[in-house]
C-alpha cells in the first residue's frame, strides 16, 4: 500500500485567496512498507504542466513546478511518489489553490467611510452600510475580497459571509492589512441582490493597551473596503465595489468595545436590511476615502473563529444573591444566550475567570468592563444573541436582569481564536501533568486571538513579544502555528524598521514608556523564526526574516561595544521570578546584564547558523565570531574558573548551561551541580521567572539530574507549575500564585489567570517525559529519547509532522521499560533509551524493551 495525500499549498489551510503567485508544495505518504523512503516524485498540474519523474527524496515545501499564478487564478496539482525500495504509488487526489489579488492595481474599491455625523467617540456605535446592485444572468462564480479600518461582519442577501470572528484581525495596520476572500456563488442569484456590512471600531480606533490606552491609533474614520468579482455562465463579468454609492445607518450595536464589551438593542435592527428591495432612502451616502491599497495582503494562516460551545457546569448564587454560572473553564470568547421577554427589557452579562469570596473577581481586569448587554426586542419566540465585536477572557459569567426563571441551557460560552490546526498529543500516568498540558493549550487556544498576546482579559492583550519567544517551541508542537506567526513576524519586522528596535510588543503601541531594546523581548526577531524553521522546516521564514534578525544582533552589539557586556539600559530582566514583590515584577534575583549578555550570545549564535543556511558565509564567520567574543565576555564577567557564577541563581545557571556560555565539561559539570544544589535547598520550588523557567529543566537534564527535574516538574507547592493545578486551574496564570492558598487573589496590580509564558514547560514533556523531539528541521530526523522520571508508569506524546504522524508511547513496570514509536514515511529516527545503545530506524512503527531503573 502506497497512498500520498492531496498536496497542501505553504502553510495554508484553505488555499482560497492566497498570495504567493508560485507556492510551494507538501505531502504526506501513507504506506506499510517498513523503512520506506521516497526516491522521486511526479507533479501534474490541472494546466497540464507535468514535471516528469524527478529525483528527490523532498516533500515538504517543494518548489512550484509551473508558471507563476497570476491574481484571481484557481490551479490544481496532483502528486505520484517513487520509493528507493522501487514501489510506486497512484496519483494523489487533486487539490486545488486559488490566488487572490496579488497587486494594488487588482483593487478597485475605495474605502467607503460612514459620514462623520454617525461617528460617535471611539469604541461607541458599530454602524450599518448596504447597496442594492443588480446581476443580468446566472452567475458561474464570485469571489468577494474584503477588509476594514475596522472590525467588520458581512452580509448577501441576508446571509452572513464566511464564519470569520473580528475581522479582519488585528496587525501592523499601517504596514500590512490583511484582506480575505470568500467564495459566494451560492449566496447571489440573478436579478435583484443587496450587500450589508456591520462596521466597528475594532483595533483600528477603539481603544487599546493598559494605563489609559490609545484610540484612533491607526486613524479616526473607519472604512469598509469590499471588491465583489461575479462571472456569469456566459463569460461577462461585472464588479460592485465599495464606493460613495453606498449608504449609511446606526444599527442595534449601540456600543462596542473589545475591552469594555458590547450593547446590542435588538429593536434597533432594520428588519431586511441586508436584502433586496430594503428602503434605505433615509440613510445616508458614504464617503468614499482613498486607501494605499499596496498595504492590502493575503493572509498567511486561518482567521478567528468560533471553535467550540461550552454549556455551563454549574449555576452559583453570589454574595448578594448574583446568578453565576462556572462554564467549568477559562476561555477567551464571549456568550451566546436564548432569551424571551418584554420589548425593551436589557440582559447584562459580566465576565470574569476567577471567584474571590464567592463574587466574580472584576480587580485584575483592570480598566476592562467586559460587560455586554442586550435589550429585547420582545418577540413572541425566543431571541437569540451573541455578540459580534467584542471578546472577553472569562470562566464565570454573572448574568443580571434574566427575564423569569434562568434555564441554563440558554446561555452558552463560544470558544474563539485563530483557528489553528491542533496537531500534538501528550498524555501520561499523573493527571496532574495531563490537567497541566491541558492548561497550557488552552492558554494558546486563549491568547491567540489573531495575534500571540500575553492574556485575554484586561485592558492589555498585546502581542508582547518575551511571551512567544519562551512559549514557540511549545506553541510549534500544540498547533501548526506557522501560518499565523509568520504574518505576526512580518509586522514585527515592519514595527522594528519604524520605530528604531524590536518593539516589546508588535504590533506597537506607545503607551506610557518609550520602546527601548531589551533582551528576550527584541531576542524574539530571531528566536522565534528559528523555532518556527526547527519544527516546520521552511528556510523561506528565516529568508524573509533575515533582515529583521540581524538588524537586532547588529543594534545590541552597536550597544555593548568592544566588552560584549550588556550592561546598560532598560531591561524586564527574569521578569516575574516568584521572589519578586507583588508589586514590582522586575525585582529578579538574577543580574539583568548576565541575562542580557547570555541572549546576546544566543541570538548571534543563531543569526550565524542562519547565514550559513542560507548561503550568506561572510556573515556565518562575522556573526560565529561575534558569538564567541560574547560567550569569552560571558565568561570573564560572570562565571569563575571552575564554574560557579557570580549570580548564584537557577535563572541564571539554565541560561548558562542552555546557551552553552560555559568552558570545557568541567565547568558544565561544577554548574550543573550548582544548579541541582539551589533547586534542592529550595525544596524543589521553582525560583525562575519568564527567562529561567522555559530552561531549568532542561539544564537540569543535560547535566545527568533527571530526578531533581521530575522533583521541580511534580513539585505541588508554591511556587511550582502544580500549585495552580491543585488550586483549580484551567489555563496557566501570569503569576506562580496568582490564586493565593486562601483562595484569594494576589494583591499586585498585573494579575492574570491566562498567560502561557511560564507554561512553556510543555515542551519538556513533549522531548524529554514523553521522548519526541526533532533531530533535524521539520521533524525529517526525529529524536526518540524518552527519560522516564518522577514515578510515572507511562507517558505518550503525538505529533503530525510535516512527513506524517508521528508517537513515542513508554510504559515502565519495575525496572522494564517498553517504547512504542511510529516514525512517518520518509524520515528516520534516532532511538536513544536509557541504559542501551543508541540506534537508528527506519519509517514504521517500532517497539524496543530496555532495563533502566
Amino acid at each position: 500500500m502506497l497512498i500520498v495525500t492531496a498536496p497542501t499549498y505553504e502553510h495554508h489551510q484553505d488555499p482560497l485567496g492566497i498570495g504567493e503567485p508560485a507556492p510551494r508544495l507538501s505531502w504526506t505518504v501513507t504506506t506499510d512498507l517498513p523503512g520506506w523512503r521516497q526516491q522521486a516524485y511526479e507533479i501534474e498540474l490541472s494546466d497540464g504542466t507535468a514535471t516528469g519523474r524527478v529525483e528527490s527524496d523532498e516533500s515538504v515545501l517543494v518548489p512550484w513546478p509551473g508558471a507563476a499564478l497570476g491574481a484571481r487564478e484557481r490551479r490544481g496539482a496532483r502528486v505520484r511518489v517513487h520509493g528507493a525500495d522501487g514501489s510506486a504509488g497512484d496519483w494523489s487526489p487533486w487539490s486545488y489553490v486559488e490566488t487572490g489579488l496579488l497587486d494594488a492595481g487588482d483593487w478597485r474599491a475605495e474605502a467607503a467611510a460612514p459620514p462623520l455625523e454617525l461617528l460617535g467617540v471611539p469604541d461607541g456605535p458599530a454602524l450599518l452600510l448596504r447597496r442594492d446592485f443588480s446581476l443580468r444572468a446566472p452567475v458561474e462564480r464570485a469571489r468577494l475580497y474584503v477588509t476594514a479600518h475596522g472590525t467588520y461582519e458581512i452580509e448577501l442577501n441576508g446571509r452572513v459571509v464566511g464564519d470569520d470572528v473580528l475581522a479582519p484581525g488585528w496587525s501592523s495596520y499601517a504596514h500590512r492589512l490583511r484582506y480575505r476572500t470568500h467564495d459566494v456563488t451560492e449566496l447571489l442569484r440573478e436579478g435583484a441582490n443587496a450587500v450589508g456590512a456591520t462596521l466597528a471600531d475594532g483595533w483600528y480606533r477603539g481603544r487599546i493597551g493598559f494605563l489609559g490606552g490609545k484610540t484612533d491609533l491607526y486613524g479616526d474614520r473607519t472604512a469598509l473596503i469590499a471588491q465583489l468579482e461575479i462571472t456569469y455562465a456566459d463569460g461577462g463579468t461585472d464588479v460592485v465595489v465599495t464606493d460613495g454609492e453606498w449608504r449609511c445607518a446606526t444599527g442595534p450595536v449601540t456600543a462596542a468595545s473589545l475591552y469594555d464589551g458590547e450593547k446590542h438593542d435588538a429593536r434597533l435592527l432594520p428588519s431586511g436590511w441586508s436584502e433586496p428591495g430594503f428602503d434605505d432612502s433615509a440613510w445616508l451616502p458614504a464617503d468614499a476615502l482613498a486607501h494605499d491599497a499596496a498595504l492590502l495582503v493575503a493572509p498567511t494562516g486561518p482567521p478567528v473563529r468560533r471553535t467550540e460551545t461550552l454549556a455551563p457546569v454549574e449555576v452559583l448564587t453570589g454574595p448578594d444573591g448574583e446568578t453565576i454560572l462556572d462554564f467549568g473553564q477559562n476561555i477567551a470568547g464571549r456568550l451566546r444566550i436564548r432569551v424571551q421577554g418584554p420589548p425593551g427589557h436589557t440582559v447584562t452579562l459580566r465576565h470574569a475567570e476567577v471567584l474571590e469570596n464567592g463574587a466574580l473577581a472584576l480587580r485584575p481586569l483592570r480598566d476592562a468592563a467586559a460587560l455586554d448587554q442586550y435589550t429585547l426586542r420582545g418577540d413572541a419566540e425566543p431571541e437569540e444573541w451573541e455578540p459580534r465585536f467584542t471578546t472577553h477572557g472569562f470562566r464565570y459569567a454573572q448574568i443580571d436582569d434574566w427575564p423569569g426563571e434562568l434555564d441554563p441551557a440558554g446561555v452558552r460560552a463560544v470558544v474563539c481564536h485563530t483557528d489553528m490546526r491542533p496537531i500534538g498529543t501528550f498524555e501520561c500516568s499523573d493527571p496532574l501533568l495531563n490537567r497541566l498540558h491541558d492548561n497550557v493549550r488552552w492558554s494558546m487556544r486563549g491568547n491567540y486571538v489573531d495575534i500571540p498576546t500575553d492574556c485575554p482579559q484586561r485592558d492589555e492583550r498585546l502581542g508582547w513579544t518575551g511571551d512567544i519567544q519562551v512559549f514557540a517551541p511549545a506553541a510549534a508542537f500544540l498547533y501548526d502555528c506557522a501560518g499565523p506567526l509568520a504574518s505576526w513576524l512580518a509586522d514585527l519586522a515592519a514595527e522594528q524598521a519604524e520605530v528604531g528596535t524590536v518593539p516589546h510588543f508588535v504590533p506597537w503601541v506607545p503607551l506610557a514608556f518609550d520602546v527601548s531594546p531589551t533582551a528576550a523581548w527584541g531576542d524574539a526577531a530571531v528566536l522565534v523564526p528559528w523555532v518556527l524553521y526547527q519544527r516546520f522546516g521552511d528556510l523561506d521564514l528565516l529568508r524573509a526574516q533575515y533582515g529583521s534578525m540581524t538588524a537586532w544582533v547588529d543594534q545590541v552589539h552597536s550597544l555593548t561595544g568592544d566588552d560584549h557586556l550588556w550592561d546598560e539600559g532598560f531591561q524586564f530582566g527574569d521578569w516575574l521570578d516568584p521572589a519578586a514583590p507583588p508589586d514590582d515584577p522586575r525585582k529578579a534575583r538574577t543580574d539583568h546584564a548576565l541575562v542580557a549578555t547570555a541572549y546576546h550570545a544566543w541570538s548571534a549564535q543563531v543569526v550565524a547558523d542562519t547565514a550559513a543556511l542560507l548561503g550568506h558565509d561572510a556573515d556565518a564567520a562575522r556573526y560565529a565570531e561575534l558569538a564567541s567574543k560574547v560567550r569569552t565576555a560571558f565568561r570573564g564577567e560572570f562565571v569563575t574558573p571552575s564554574g560557579r557564577l557570580a549570580c548564584d541563581t537557577q535563572t541564571a545557571y539554565a541560561l548558562a548551561l542552555h546557551v552553552g556560555l560555559l568552558d570545557g565539561p568541567g565547568q558544565r559539570e561544577r554548574a550543573g551541580r550548582r544548579l541541582a544544589e539551589l533547586v534542592a535547598a529550595d525544596d524543589h520550588r521553582i525560583g525562575t521567572g519568564f527567562v529561567g523557567t522555559p530552561l531549568i529543566c532542561d539544564a537540569l537534564c543535560s547535566v545527568g539530574a533527571y530526578d531533581t527535574a521530575y522533583a521541580l516538574l511534580t513539585q505541588r507547592n508554591r511556587p511550582s507549575w502544580l500549585y495552580p493545578v491543585t488550586m483549580g486551574a484551567t489555563t496557566i496564570w501570569e503569576r506562580w500564585d496568582s490564586l493565593l492558598p486562601d483562595g484569594s487573589v494576589n494583591p499586585g496590580e498585573m494579575t492574570s489567570f491566562n498567560h502561557y509564558a511560564l507554561g512553556a514547560v510543555a515542551d519538556f514533556l513533549h522531548r524529554t517525559v514523553a521522548g519526541l523531539a526533532p533531530a533535524a528541521p521539520g521533524y525529517r530526523r526525529l529524536r526518540v529519547a524518552p527519560r522516564p522520571g518522577g514515578g510515572l508508569t507511562h507517558a505518550s506524546a503525538g505529533l503530525d509532522t510535516p512527513y506524517g504522524p508521528a508517537a513515542v508511547a513508554w510504559t515502565k513496570e519495575g525496572e522494564t521499560l517498553t517504547v512504542t514509536a511510529t516514525v512517518p514515511p520518509g524520515t528516520v529516527a534516532e532511538v536513544d533509551l536509557p541504559g542501551a545503545e543508541p540506534q537508528e530506524v527506519g519509517a514504521g512503527t517500532h517497539e524496543f524493551t530496555v532495563r533502566c531503573r
